[in-house]
């Protein structure tokens, strides 16, 4: 009677718990990856270990305190460590409904994690989400990373503007620098310049040929002046010897 009662239970849990079922979840588990030479063999007790876990978190659930080990059921383990797993009503022959265990799964992610030394990447649960990790306060405020950057903004802009300033002036200073030495160069050579040159300057302005009417005139002799032949008597054409 109780091998028959056995065989039935074990009927029963089959049923509930096959891959791709109603409410039931695949679990993957890279131990060697995670691990290395430190990974550990998966076996009964790890098995055991896994349930337990699933059982506590289940009973962190509102209404679902009385669940046990024992409502969780394991099916398809692999040699690769995969399984499949569903979680039991305690009252009722049915499995819970997939949104209640996917919940409470995900608010004891790190204890169920750091009970086999993995984490969302070695520890799988293909059908819920990894858990996001909480935010973390920054060290320092935001107003002061705020009022440091435009701090430095602002260094940034006078300094520019000062440094701006200063090429100009030298630039002006430069260009004025320049208009005096040109100034001096000029007068230095004007200073320079011989009483010879300025007589050839004279001469040559003095013996430019004007143009009026298209009939080239000789310029007057300004030194000298000049005698107009018309006026000029005959005895004074004579040259006296």
């Amino acid at each position: 009677m109780l091998w028959l009662l056995f065989f039935l239970v074990t009927a029963i849990h089959a049923e509930l718990c096959q891959p791709d079922a109603e409410n039931a979840f695949k679990v993957r588990l890279s131990i060697r990856t995670a691990l290395g030479d430190k990974a550990y063999a998966w076996d009964t007790n790890e098995e055991y270990l896994f349930r337990a876990m699933v059982a506590f978190a289940m009973r962190k659930v509102p209404n679902r305190e009385t669940t046990d080990i024992s409502h969780v059921l394991l099916c398809n383990v692999t040699q690769r460590v995969s399984f499949w797993f569903v979680v039991t009503d305690p009252s009722k022959n049915h499995t819970l409904p997939a949104v209640e265990v996917q919940s409470a799964i995900r608010m004891n992610r790190n204890r169920i994690n750091n009970a086999f030394f993995l984490n969302d990447q070695t520890l799988e649960f293909l059908k819920i989400p990894s858990t996001l990790a909480p935010p973390t306060d920054p060290s320092v405020p935001i107003w002061i990373i705020i009022f440091g950057v435009i701090f430095c903004i602002v260094i940034v802009a006078i300094t520019l503007l000062v440094l701006s300033g200063i090429r100009q002036h030298r630039r002006g200073r430069r260009d004025l620098e320049t208009g005096n030495h040109r100034d001096t160069h000029w007068f230095s050579k004007r200073k320079n310049k011989g009483p010879l040159e300025i007589d050839d300057t004279e001469d040559k302005c003095e013996n430019t040929v004007t143009i009026e009417n298209g009939i080239p005139c000789d310029p007057l002799d300004m030194k000298g002046g000049h005698i107009n032949d018309t006026f000029v008597t005959e005895g004074e054409r004579l040259t006296p010897l």
